[in-house]
């Protein structure tokens, strides 16, 4: 066939490919009666197991080669092979899980320009699902969040054009422009199932990271958007703020309710940082890596900023990563009450790892989150000890989580782990879904908000100290996995 070409090209590539796999074993005897990859490739050492997967391996390189030799000859339009080797290093990553990728330099570069603010944006954490582009949390006070934009919505195009198929740093790019700048999407919404068009203006997304306020004089309320840099060290500042204010009005600090909801994570170490402002001892949290060697875990050091003062954390399909970190400590250990919604479950590390003479950067995925008790974070996430739903019809809606991705990481656990709590008699009563009459949810209007409202209530009641006695340690020796 005329596109089964042999061209000095593809085998110049195949020949490094090789080369690069398998340097030591060109030094094979000949005179074997293996075949002619073996003899060439393969010494005469190595087990009949290793062998059969390096012929495989580079049989299959070989075919990479031939393929390309195909699109060159073939395809409609004239094809580069920096083109053709990028989208085959791409769908490499993108097919081990929703996280893992391949950046160009180009790309590479934009992510670090992005990170320090040097594009418009519109505030939203977005992946690639299945050749489509998912919202997983629009970010607080910013163009997505103001536009009702909800984790699990699909974005399907960019001013007029399908995002179907295109690859998500490409996607990102669009998305992106200068602060000011307009742009058109067509948003597909999870929970009405309708396509919606949406014009939004750009800006500098300069995330405020915590917000706070002081609800009838005595109940602390913190609201952490992302695990960013001095995340746990502006909580603290805010809560004592919080504390100087109820001072101020003669009153004493009766609760805490820490707010994860739509908070799609960030960094690790923040994370635990934040977990140490209330936990005062035991293991945070655990990653389990391909070798041992590289598991880690960390542990909290006495510190609680509250003085043991009753929490409670808001936590929806949109709470992931950092905030399931948090929460799944907070809950393990007892120390406090998760209310809302069953978390997004991404309980994965990602590590960036930029690649030699700037071409590009791997962000691939290296280990596994788990709870102090021993819970995978992944797929399932974290069950809310009081569920509570944000509207009357969300518990009727199909709410997307990770294990909905196609390429989602595995579980070791077939099914999610139930709270083990025992609550105390007021959170029992709480009803899951407000009354019909209840004014739509707006993030603005705290009086709108049924999951805060039902946690406030809560800690005016005041929580029986009893129901945390002696359930933690059981908690932790029954559940915890080698």
């Amino acid at each position: 066939m005329k596109f089964l070409r042999s061209s000095a090209k593809s085998f110049f590539f195949l020949s490094c490919s090789l080369f690069l796999l398998f340097p030591a074993y060109l030094s094979a005897e000949e005179g074997t009666s293996d075949t002619p990859v073996e003899k060439e490739i393969l010494p005469q050492s190595i087990s009949p197991e290793k062998k059969e997967e390096a012929v495989q391996t580079i049989k299959l390189l070989q075919l990479f080669g031939t393929i390309m030799d195909v699109a060159h000859a073939e395809y409609v339009e004239p094809i580069s092979d920096k083109t053709l080797i990028e989208n085959g290093l791409k769908g490499m990553m993108s097919n081990l899980d929703p996280h893992s990728s391949y950046m160009s330099q180009e790309e590479f570069q934009g992510m670090k320009n992005e990170i320090e603010g040097h594009f418009g944006g519109l505030g939203m954490e977005v992946q690639q699902d299945n050749g489509h582009i998912r919202v997983i949390a629009a970010l607080d006070d910013t163009p997505a969040s103001r536009a009702g934009i909800k984790s699990g919505d699909l974005i399907t195009e960019v001013d007029k054009k399908p995002l179907a198929g295109v690859p998500l740093l490409k996607a990102v790019t669009q998305l992106r422009g200068k602060p000011g700048s307009k742009v058109n999407l067509t948003i597909l919404q999870i929970q009405t199932g309708k396509n919606v068009s949406i014009t939004l203006k750009r800006e500098k997304i300069k995330v405020k990271m915590v917000r706070s306020a002081l609800y009838n004089d005595h109940i602390a309320y913190l609201r952490l958007s992302e695990f960013g840099d001095n995340a746990s060290h502006e909580l603290k500042d805010a809560f004592n703020q919080l504390e100087k204010e109820a001072e101020i009005k003669n009153q004493k600090l009766k609760g805490l309710i820490l707010d994860l909801r739509n908070n799609p994570g960030g960094r690790l170490d923040e994370a635990v940082a934040v977990s140490r402002d209330f936990i005062t001892s035991g293991e945070i949290v655990s990653i389990r890596a391909r070798q041992k060697e590289d598991n880690k875990s960390w542990k909290a050091k006495g510190t609680d900023i509250t003085h043991n003062l009753p929490l409670i954390i808001l936590i929806n399909s949109g709470s992931a990563s950092a905030s399931e970190i948090v929460a799944g400590a907070v809950q393990d250990h007892q120390r406090g009450l998760l209310l809302g919604t069953r978390s997004f479950g991404k309980g994965s590390v990602q590590t960036v790892i930029p690649l030699p003479d700037n071409q590009g950067a791997l962000r691939l995925t290296t280990a596994r989150y788990y709870t102090p008790s021993g819970r995978s974070i992944q797929r399932f996430g974290i069950s809310p000890d009081i569920e509570v739903f944000e509207s009357n019809d969300e518990s009727k809606y199909f709410v997307f989580h990770e294990a909905d991705f196609i390429t989602a990481l595995s579980n070791e656990e077939k099914t999610p782990e139930t709270s083990k709590i025992i609550l105390p008699e007021a959170a029992k009563k709480i009803p899951k879904t407000p009354p019909k009459s209840w004014p739509e949810f707006d993030l603005l209007k705290p009086k709108t908000d049924f999951q805060l409202q039902q946690a406030i209530n809560l800690l005016e009641k005041g929580l029986n100290k009893s129901f945390i006695k002696e359930v933690p340690q059981k908690v932790l020796q029954t559940s915890k996995k080698k």
